[in-house]
C-alpha cells in the first residue's frame, strides 16, 4: 500500500481499503470508524463540515501511521479522513491495521485514531438543528 493517509472529498468504501492491508503474515485486523452523531454536548446537530490544510493534513497524517509502523509490531495501516459537507450518520473516518496478534493491532489502531485527532489540521464546523453553527476544536 503505498498512500496509507489520505483525504476523501467523498464517501469511500471500505472493503477495498481492507484488502489492501491484508497480509499472510497478519492474522489479524483492527478497525475504527468514525460516524456523525445526531448530538453534541445536548444539543441536536444536523451535520457538519470539515475544513483542512490539506498539504499538511496529508504529510501529518502519513507521519502517524508511518511512526506507527516503526513503532508497532503491525504488518500494515491505512487512515482515511472525509473533509467538507457530511450528514448524521456519514462516515468521517476510518482506521485499519493488520497485524500478526490481535494485541498490536488493536493498540496501534487505537494510537492512531488518537494521533489524528490531535496532530492533523482538520478543523470542525458542527450545524445544529436548530440552525446555528460552532467550530469544535479538539481538547488541549
Amino acid at each position: 500500500m503505498t498512500q496509507r493517509f489520505r483525504l476523501a472529498d467523498a464517501p469511500f468504501e471500505i472493503a477495498p481499503l481492507r484488502e489492501r492491508l491484508q497480509r499472510t503474515e497478519a492474522g489479524a485486523y483492527a478497525s475504527f470508524e468514525g460516524w456523525v452523531r445526531d448530538h453534541n454536548e445536548g444539543r441536536a446537530a444536523a451535520g457538519l463540515r470539515y475544513e483542512t490544510y490539506r498539504a499538511l493534513a496529508e504529510a501529518e497524517g502519513a507521519k502517524i501511521v508511518e511512526q506507527a509502523l516503526a513503532a508497532f509490531r503491525i504488518a500494515d495501516a491505512a487512515c482515511v479522513h472525509r473533509v467538507g459537507e457530511l450528514a448524521v450518520g456519514d462516515l468521517a473516518v476510518w482506521v485499519g491495521v493488520s497485524a500478526a496478534h490481535r494485541d498490536a493491532a488493536f493498540d496501534a489502531c487505537r494510537w492512531i485514531i488518537d494521533e489524528v485527532k490531535a496532530r492533523v489540521p482538520i478543523w470542525k464546523h458542527e450545524r445544529y438543528v436548530e440552525g446555528d453553527a460552532q467550530w469544535l476544536h479538539p481538547p488541549a
